[in-house]
């Protein structure tokens, strides 16, 4: 009963806010209520984790609501992003606003967009039924394209449009995918069992094969285009050069996971339904591949300092892929991998907005000794790129390291010279865009926005201690949660 309690907690606190911030008579204050939201849900989210615990690795609310280890591990990571990142956005659009670059007319607008925004990933990630899935993802995109739009990027216009359009037209394979994963499914009896994870896993011996592994390439191409993968990518770069910095941070720290959740809910449909031929997992290794490939080949001639970031989470998506294509290990490491790509891309991206402000370019040519120039953030930056990249000892290291051990110890070399030689062109190209940006004599600045705030350095502090303990130690308690919320993937984890 607890459990079920949070769940409607989550949504009603956040329904709450969104009147709050439509009612709330001062513009001035109003960031308050996104960030005191956003506490809340994430406590909730605390209590709902400790009682799915208690009971075990499985729970169904309702039917239609699926709440297992997986599900869990992205609420909290979902939760947790926009907590810091709404904590953020206060500092953020007040330096804005002070500055005169934003009116106040335009955080009403931003919260109650923000806070709805919240509420819809949640639902996709709980989402037993996949045509509530399809629905609350497609409203994710309506939402969040007007979170790109801002009074201080007249590009946003154009950036939220092809932002729309890409992935409506992805959305429109991912509905493909969920039409033709039901025709597969027309054997299995029962009124409403053909749109539930739960009753699709439980009888995948009548699931017809061939259909089902056409479903899933419409699955992979649609919800993989929300998700950032190549060559379906295109709307990426844009949209998290224009949009404010919050939203390009919760864009590429949850919203990308989370498009790739609903492909790890089909994974293991399909693959059962296939007799475990692998025939899906070959088809997110190459998605991932080409991901790879494509950042390897677009990241060294980025000039603007947001869309190289863009370019990271390609690659990131590309990783997350191949883990989940070799299966096994690869699929721990893959979910390993998705919390470190968050929490750096976040950091990244806090950092970048400073300093795009502080510099008032985002021209990477224009901008060196970012270190020196910038107490907090300048450092930050540095440190949060060299987790990108994955040096040792950060965590993005340690679960790359993961994937390439999965891939040999399947006796996959040739997956393991590709990933390492991908990996390394990286490498060398974003290193030396950081190393131009961090260090160097110091260029004439135009202007600069306001100081770093104590909370600022709380969050930044933690988030790089985070990344630098995964590195090095995995806690027993959270190795073992990411191995049932790997298990959903690879067996249903006893769905």
């Amino acid at each position: 009963m607890l459990i079920e309690i949070t769940i409607i907690g989550f949504f009603l606190a956040l329904a709450l806010g969104v009147a709050f911030c439509f009612w709330f008579p001062d513009p001035r204050s109003i960031l308050r209520i996104p960030a005191a939201v956003s506490l809340v849900v994430f406590l909730l989210s605390l209590v709902t984790a400790l009682g799915l615990l208690a009971t075990g690795s499985r729970l169904f609310f309702a039917r239609n609501v699926l709440l297992d280890q997986l599900a869990l591990l992205h609420v909290i990571l979902v939760n947790l992003v926009f907590l810091f990142t709404s904590v953020y956005a206060t500092g953020y659009f007040k330096d804005k606003i002070r500055a005169g670059i934003l009116d106040l007319s335009y955080l009403k607008r931003f919260c109650m967009l923000w806070l709805t925004f919240q509420g819809l990933l949640l639902l996709v990630i709980l989402s037993n039924n996949i045509g509530v899935m399809w629905v609350a993802l497609e409203a994710t995109t309506l939402v969040s394209s007007f979170l790109i739009i801002s009074d201080a990027e007249p590009l946003s216009i154009e950036a939220m449009w092809k932002y729309l359009m890409i992935c409506s037209v992805g959305i429109v394979f991912a509905f493909m995918g969920t039409i033709l994963t039901v025709a597969a499914a027309k054997n299995i009896q029962g009124q409403d069992s053909l749109f539930l994870f739960s009753q699709l896993l439980a009888h995948a011996d009548l699931i017809n094969p061939r259909l089902m592994l056409l479903a899933f390439i419409f699955i992979a191409v649609g919800f993989g285009t929300k998700a950032g993968l190549a060559p379906m990518h295109t709307w990426l770069p844009d949209a998290h050069s224009q949009a404010p910095t919050p939203v390009s941070a919760v864009f590429s720290g949850v919203m990308l996971n989370v498009a790739f959740y609903c492909i790890m809910r089909y994974l293991p449909v399909t693959e059962a339904a296939l007799g475990g031929s692998g025939q899906a997992r070959s088809i997110l290794l190459l998605l991932g591949f080409l991901s790879l490939i494509f950042a390897a080949v677009f990241i060294p001639i980025q000039t603007d300092l947001k869309r190289f970031l863009a370019y990271c989470s390609v690659e990131h998506m590309g990783i997350i892929a191949v883990g989940l294509g070799l299966g096994g290990l690869g699929t721990f490491a893959a979910l390993l991998h998705t919390v470190n790509h968050s929490f750096s891309k976040v950091l990244a991206f806090f950092s970048a907005g400073h300093i795009g402000d502080h510099y008032r370019t985002r021209d990477m040519r224009h901008i060196s000794g970012a270190v020196s120039s910038l107490p907090l953030w300048g450092p930050v930056f540095f440190l949060s790129l060299l987790v990108l990249i994955g040096v040792a000892p950060f965590s993005v290291f340690m679960s790359e390291f993961l994937t390439v051990k999965a891939a040999f110890s399947q006796g996959r070399y040739l997956v393991v010279g590709l990933f390492l030689f991908c990996a390394l062109a990286i490498f060398i190209s974003s290193l030396k865009h950081v190393m131009g940006i961090s260090f160097g004599g110091v260029k004439n600045i135009q202007a600069s926005m306001g100081k770093a705030r104590t909370i600022d350095w709380a969050i930044a502090l933690v988030l790089l201690a985070g990344l630098l303990l995964l590195g090095v130690w995995i806690p027993a308690v959270f190795g073992a949660f990411l191995q049932n919320a790997a298990a959903a993937i690879e067996g249903g984890g006893g769905l």
